[in-house]
């Protein structure tokens, strides 16, 4: 059994903070019925390249182990529909617009009166109960509106994004945790709740020492490139073959060590103006130009060798590929494939979370547009196969 089998997640989420966090609860054990409409399915569902036989690989990269059932909530029969699943749910995840909600009378009050101990998840771009409850909420705006364009980049360069949507990855982390601890005061209340969770305060909360650092000396935070505001020396360095190396150096004995055995630069570790952490962050436009000068002497293969010996934190720049297909990749049994009919063989990163008694599931091929329509309906809400029927006819929902 897996740490969530048995509890049954109703989503109601498109795109990618809200697909991650049921992804993570159906990683975790949990039967997630994927809602989406007959005609299109999830919105990610056409976004590409890159694909894998025709279907986008966004889509796959988030809803792997789901049930997709093809319900059309713009008819009456189709809310009635996501209702009675409503009613059957441990937990009601979604990420519409209120007005949209309302429309569809699905809020959290409507839902509740049919279940009172439901969990009720809504993700947004800026909360449910403020005057921005209404905008829409994508990554590339919230990395700029949070700060972390501007903190990110070189120097002089242009203000940067994160290269992945990090602040809806994020999201989704936030509204799984939240949602795994209102399961758990469940157990001790016997009643559901509210959860309101919102790009905008995990992207604030994810500034953490930056933000620390604003709020309570009054400076503004700037942008380091790879350097560390804090931490000297903290960055990339280019060996002698063009090859260049992640180095953290987080505290003076690695610094001596860095110095003495790794680059036989011993008088660098006793010059006053760099012994202490403190003197070369002051000092680093002196120093950073002088390690390098060093770094410069060695080819990469050697100077990863002489750190790792002397136990400093060391890594090769890697491409995605290689990170993918690296050795620790491999020894933590990273990537794994799933077998997907009309594409065949997609490969996935597995869940990081391991459990010794729990484990989580072996993960199934993301679903084809409305795959388990079937299944859910007549399984959980006990639909007739009449009834069934009917609604596909009339387009109330669809099947594959």
């Amino acid at each position: 059994m897996s740490a969530l089998t048995g509890i049954r997640v109703l989503d109601l989420t498109r795109i990618l903070a809200g697909p991650w966090c049921t992804m993570t609860l159906a990683d975790l054990g949990a039967e997630v019925w994927k809602i989406a409409p007959p005609a299109s399915g999830d919105e990610t569902r056409p976004w590409s390249p890159p694909e894998a036989g025709g279907v986008s690989t966004y889509y796959l990269t988030v809803n792997r182990s789901k049930q997709s059932v093809a319900i059309d909530l713009n008819r009456p029969a189709g809310r009635r529909l996501l209702l009675a699943l409503a009613a059957k749910a441990d937990v009601v995840i979604e990420n519409y617009r209120p007005a949209t909600l309302r429309r569809w009378g699905f809020g959290y009050e409507a839902v509740r009166e049919r279940n009172p101990q439901v969990i009720y998840c809504s993700i947004s771009g800026y909360g449910r109960d403020t005057p921005y409850a209404d905008r829409p909420g994508y990554d590339f705006v919230l990395q700029a509106e949070c700060g972390f364009m501007a903190i990110t980049g070189e120097p002089a360069g242009e203000p940067m994004r994160l290269g992945v949507a990090f602040v809806d990855l994020l999201t989704g982390a936030n509204a799984s945790q939240a949602i795994l601890a209102a399961l758990f005061a469940r157990e001790r209340t016997g009643a559901g709740q509210y959860l309101d969770i919102a790009l905008f305060d995990s992207g604030l909360q994810a500034l953490a020492n930056v933000a620390t650092g604003c709020l309570n000396t009054g400076a503004e935070a700037q942008r380091y490139g790879n350097a560390h505001p804090s931490i000297v020396p903290y960055q990339l360095f280019t060996c002698g073959d063009g090859q260049r190396l992640a180095v953290a150096v987080g505290n003076d004995e690695q610094y001596q060590r860095l110095c003495a055995a790794v680059l036989d630069s011993p008088q660098l570790a006793s010059d006053a103006r760099f012994r202490a952490n403190r003197a070369r962050t002051l000092h680093r436009a002196v120093l950073i130009p002088e390690l390098q000068r060093h770094f410069a002497k060695f080819d990469a293969p050697t100077l990863l060798r002489r750190m790792q010996a002397a136990d400093i934190p060391v890594g090769e720049v890697r491409s995605v590929t290689a990170a993918l297909a690296s050795a620790e990749s491999v020894a933590r049994g990273c990537v794994t494939t799933v077998t997907t009919p009309g594409i065949g063989a997609v490969g996935l990163v597995q869940s990081p979370l391991r459990f010794s008694a729990t484990p989580v599931r072996a993960p199934l091929a993301p679903p084809r547009l409305g795959e388990h329509t079937a299944q859910v309906l007549q399984g959980v809400l006990g639909l007739e196969k009449a009834e069934l029927d009917a609604l596909v006819a009339d387009g109330t929902v669809a099947t594959d």
